[in-house]
C-alpha cells in the first residue's frame, strides 16, 4: 500500500459537476493498493497519516501533525500510483490491485481516519469515478508513505 501525501492550503474533489469534498488547511492523500495488501497495512497507513509531522510550528520547523493543527484530509483512491513506467511509452497497471481487493482496503483507511479525526474532517472521492481534484499546494510539501 502506498499513499502520496500533499500538504495543502485547500483542496476539493468534484464528480460529474458536483463538489463531493472540500477542505481548507490539511492533506490531500492519494492512496494506491497493490497485490498482497492487507487490513493490517491499511490500518498502519491510517494510523500514520494524522501523526506525520508535515506542518510548521511558530518557528517555521515542521514539528506539527495534522492532528496538532486540527486540519482535515481528503483521501482519493489512485491505482496509477502503482504504474510500471520502466519500459515503452504506455504505463502498465498490473501492479495495482483489482477493485475487489482495493475498494474494501481504501474504505478501511477512510473509516479508520474518520474514527480518529471525526467524519467532518475526512473527505473522499468516489472509488473508480472520474474525479476532478483541485489543490493549492502548501510548500509544496509532499511525501510518499509506504506500508
Amino acid at each position: 500500500m502506498k499513499a502520496w501525501l500533499q500538504r495543502v492550503a485547500e483542496a476539493s474533489v468534484t464528480i460529474d459537476g458536483e463538489r463531493v469534498a472540500e477542505i481548507g488547511k490539511g492533506l490531500l492523500v492519494l492512496l494506491g493498493v497493490t497485490h498482497g495488501d492487507t487490513e493490517a497495512k491499511a490500518d498502519k497507513i491510517a494510523e500514520r497519516i494524522p501523526s506525520l509531522r508535515m506542518f510548521e510550528d511558530e518557528k517555521g520547523c515542521t514539528n506539527l501533525s495534522l492532528e496538532d493543527i486540527g486540519g482535515s484530509v481528503i483521501i482519493v483512491s489512485q491505482f496509477t500510483l502503482y504504474a510500471d513506467t520502466a519500459h515503452g511509452r504506455r504505463p502498465g497497471f498490473s501492479n495495482a490491485a483489482r477493485p475487489e481487493l482495493a475498494e474494501p482496503l481504501y474504505g478501511r483507511v477512510v473509516s479508520k481516519l474518520r474514527e480518529r479525526l471525526g467524519a467532518d474532517r475526512v473527505g473522499t472521492g468516489r472509488f473508480g469515478a472520474d474525479m476532478k481534484v483541485r489543490l493549492l499546494n502548501d510548500g509544496p510539501f509532499s511525501l510518499e508513505l509506504l506500508a
